[in-house]
């Protein structure tokens, strides 16, 4: 597999050095908080809309919109 480069045309100069100087696990682990916040920011927002829904219903609809729609 080929190694993937790390591209920064939209990052201002500063954040692009701060981010190369991570290593690839550091990277990934920040994908994975932001995935975080934005799956828990989509099931506040469904529990807003739902408050009668059950955690389940919840966590069904939240992984639906987040997979546009693909579960």
């Amino acid at each position: 597999m080929a190694e993937r480069k790390f591209t920064d045309e939209i990052l201002d100069d500063r954040m692009a050095e701060i981010l190369r100087r991570k290593t690839p696990a550091e990277r990934l682990e920040m994908t994975f908080a932001m995935w975080r916040f934005a799956r828990d920011l989509v099931s506040a927002s469904v529990r807003a809309s739902h408050p009668d829904w059950s955690d389940d219903e919840v966590r069904r609809e939240t992984a639906r919109r987040m997979s546009h729609g693909a579960v």
